[in-house]
């Protein structure tokens, strides 16, 4: 299959990238210059796909200034809505069209599932409204499936590598208490979760996180053990907004979120606790 990926030179796009080409799939990336672009060239790439993946986004770890904030909308919504318009003006419409967005769009009370569910207020939130609103623009001649995605964790990228360094001094310890839900899931699952639904052509809504429930203390303690190091240096949310700005809420907040849909539909994890994902990634 001809298979059209935003966002391909990502933690997740390079990894899936690699995946469908061992399949035999024919990979083309969606960039910057499509998205600037002529309309009818990014309908011609659509028009020659038979499943777009949408993973196109700016990291969200980052100090906030206006126009930072503005990127963070835009690589997301703005992206969707000339991939949406392209899907929906071509004569030959792709199969299935898989958005990703992200668990932000839930609260930190209870557990989320996508049938049962707490929504937040604030920017994060608001970002993944509009961006899956966007989605849903679809024609409902192509599939739509969207991806809620929770912390990737990774060895070559992401959050992971970034906390090593500390915690291999002895100075990790949880974020602002730690008492916040931490959904996470192990790129290798992320990865087969993609394959699986599009081999499959399911649509709808999908959390993209482990099984295994947490929180961020709970993280921080199996991130500890399986470096085998202490524990004990909390850091302060003061410390995370002097340093990040109104971005220190993408790290002092939370959301338990667990893949019912996944579950359901025959979905196996291959790391469904917390620690045992660490251990496979450091070991």
């Amino acid at each position: 299959m001809n298979i059209l990926i935003s966002g391909s030179t990502g933690l997740t796009g390079r990894r899936l990238r690699a995946a469908l080409d061992e399949r035999g799939h024919t990979v083309t990336a969606a960039g910057r210059a499509d998205f600037a672009g002529d309309p009818a060239l990014l309908k011609q790439k659509v028009e020659n796909a038979g499943a777009v993946i949408h993973l196109a986004g700016a990291p969200i770890v980052a100090r906030w200034s206006r126009a930072y904030k503005r990127e963070i909308l835009d690589s997301r919504v703005f992206t969707t809505r000339k991939l949406v318009e392209a899907v929906n003006a071509a004569e030959r419409k792709p199969e299935l069209f898989i958005s990703a967005s992200a668990v932000g769009i839930y609260s930190d009370e209870g557990v989320n599932t996508e049938e049962h569910a707490s929504y937040a207020e604030g920017f994060l939130a608001d970002v993944c409204r509009q961006w899956e609103g966007e989605a849903a623009m679809l024609n409902p001649a192509t599939g739509l499936a969207v991806f809620r995605l929770g912390v990737v964790l990774a060895k070559e990228g992401g959050a992971l590598p970034k906390m090593l360094t500390p915690f291999r001094l002895g100075l990790g310890g949880p974020i602002a208490g730690g008492r916040q839900g931490f959904s996470w899931i192990h790129i290798d699952d992320l990865v087969s979760a993609f394959l699986f639904v599009l081999d499959r052509r399911l649509t709808g809504t999908f959390n993209l996180t482990a099984p295994g429930v947490t929180d961020n203390q709970g993280y921080t303690s199996a991130l500890g053990r399986a470096l085998r190091r202490p524990v004990f240096m909390p850091v302060p949310a003061l410390a995370l907004r002097l340093l990040f700005g109104e971005g220190a809420s993408a790290l002092t907040s939370g959301q338990k979120a667990i893949p019912e849909r996944l579950l359901k539909v025959g979905f196996t994890f291959r790391f469904q606790e917390v620690e045992g994902a660490l251990r496979d990634l450091l070991g």
